[in-house]
């Protein structure tokens, strides 16, 4: 009975994982518009995304020679990994079209804006992907008009709940 196949996947496929989660670009940037891109990794890269370990808080984006990379994002060595491990800081080029390229050069450059990463996760076909947020950064009476809006919607949550 060498043949059975266990896994309770259909397809083959895995369910999309959110391997590191970039909850503090939200509350520094006003994110405009949201893009997807793969990137390129070491399989000791790989290894350590799945483990759930990377982090991409003072990460961001920037483009040199008409390509996008990935700056600052700290992937930790693989523990298992022998002497060629990867460089837990390496920039790493994101995999984007060129007229996305192009549009998000053009939006730095000419309007200020940042790109930063929001999340990396894999797909369901094993691939990891970003998602890269065009933002422009708060300043300190935005994020406390956020912070009062956000309470306000509670309040008036409450108060509808109360009613009804």
């Amino acid at each position: 009975m060498a043949g059975k196949n266990k896994n309770k996947n259909k397809g083959g496929k895995l369910p999309n994982r959110v391997a590191a989660d970039n909850r503090k670009a939200r509350h520094l940037y006003h994110i405009e518009d949201e893009f997807e891109a793969g990137i390129a990794l070491t399989g000791t890269e790989v290894k350590s995304l799945r483990n759930g370990e990377a982090n991409i808080r003072e990460s961001y984006a920037e483009e040199k020679d008409g390509e996008l990379w990935l700056v600052n994002a700290h992937i930790p060595e693989f523990s298992h990994g022998n002497r060629f491990n990867h460089e837990p800081r390496r920039p790493r080029k994101l995999l984007m079209h060129r007229r996305e390229i192009n549009k998000l050069a053009g939006a730095v450059q000419r309007q200020g804006y940042t790109l930063v990463p929001l999340k990396v996760y894999f797909t369901e076909r094993g691939r990891a992907k970003i998602l890269i947020g065009l933002g422009k950064g708060k300043n300190v009476r935005d994020k406390r008009e956020d912070v009062k809006q956000r309470d306000w919607n509670r309040q008036k949550s409450r108060l509808m709940k109360d009613m009804s």
